[in-house]
């Protein structure tokens, strides 16, 4: 006679690995980091290791200090390095590039129990205090492939975002004009990456690459990314009178590709369940299109992020689903 086994949940088992999951993350962000530095040339190797080795010292540090196993082999602080790296701009300063590392890993990280338990994307906060103490340094852009043959900050040709020259463009959508005037570049520069920005978000096209990779792999979802980008371009749509340039150039412009595809999808601080993480993606577009539209700052990816990564726990309580057979329970009347 057979017997029935009865085991507590979860019944699902993966093969899948904290390791494997950071390691395919970092398969995908190879394209990216190619071409940064086919675009603003071989300093952007720099930025990205000084980010990625003060990451992991500072993990080391203070795992030391709190007595807590080594955690470096998982990859989680090296995947925190480079995206951080990839929010810069290619002319930081190093010890500002590495004063955010620190920010991201021991205060956002490891202060709230490591991996697993931080309840904001660390890469993105680390980002936002950079840009809250230096912003200066954060909104300093170099011109594309100005640092191939200008090494040192002084000698760089700095350039604006076409993000922040889209901040000043009337909302009925009158994109002909500043294309006219060369104020803007064209649509082919703006998938190519040949703009300026930060190091990871200009090129639209190593990104797509990079998540298709990752949805291919089944390391994240698209239900996040679509919701997020289909949310920008419904309402960008909308704020331009129904003019699809002006809502390809938003969907190009900063770093909503690099954020909707490589930190809102992040396990920890994004809903677990479908129905919560359309509502996640929805959310991060509702409040990047509106920074974008009515504040002061011409970028609203990372804000909007860090928002619904708090928000998240109420959106996991409000859709989680209930288990079979669950009644519940009627209260008594006074």
């Amino acid at each position: 006679m057979k017997k029935l086994t009865v085991t507590s949940s979860p019944h699902v088992k993966s093969g899948a690995t904290v390791t494997g999951i950071m390691l395919d993350v970092l398969i995908a962000l190879l394209p990216a980091l190619i071409a940064a530095v086919h675009i603003f040339g071989p300093r952007t190797l720099l930025v990205c290791a000084v980010c990625i080795g003060a990451c992991l010292l500072s993990e080391y540090i203070a795992e030391k200090i709190m007595r807590k196993p080594t955690t470096l082999g998982d990859l989680s602080a090296v995947v925190t390095g480079l995206l951080l790296a990839f929010n810069l701009p290619v002319g930081i300063p190093l010890w500002m590039a590495a004063v955010g590392s620190a920010a991201a890993i021991i205060v956002v990280k490891q202060m709230f129990g490591g991996l697993g338990q931080n309840f904001v994307n660390p890469a993105i906060t680390g980002r936002i205090i950079l840009l809250v103490s230096f912003s200066q340094a954060m909104t300093t852009f170099a011109a594309p492939r100005a640092w191939v043959e200008n090494v040192n900050a002084a000698d760089v040709v700095t350039t604006a975002t076409p993000l922040a020259a889209l901040s000043q463009i009337d909302r009925g959508g009158n994109i002909a004009a500043q294309l006219t005037a060369g104020e803007i570049p064209p649509l082919s520069d703006m998938f190519f990456g040949y703009i300026g920005g930060s190091l990871g978000e200009v090129c639209a096209l190593a990104l797509l690459i990079g998540g298709v990779f990752l949805i291919a792999r089944r390391v994240i979802s698209p239900i996040i990314p679509c919701a997020f980008v289909g949310t920008v371009a419904v309402i960008m749509l909308i704020a331009g009178k129904g003019d699809w340039t002006f809502m390809l150039y938003e969907l190009l412009s900063g770093g909503l590709l690099l954020g909707a595809i490589f930190m809102a999808t992040d396990y920890v601080t994004s809903p677990v369940n479908r129905l919560g993480k359309l509502i996640f993606g929805i959310g991060c577009g509702v409040i990047t299109a509106v920074i974008r539209l009515f504040s002061n700052l011409p970028e609203g990816v990372s804000y909007s992020i860090m928002i619904m990564n708090i928000l998240t726990p109420l959106i996991e309580k409000t859709t989680l689903a209930k288990p079979f057979g669950f009644v519940k329970e009627k209260k008594e009347a006074a």
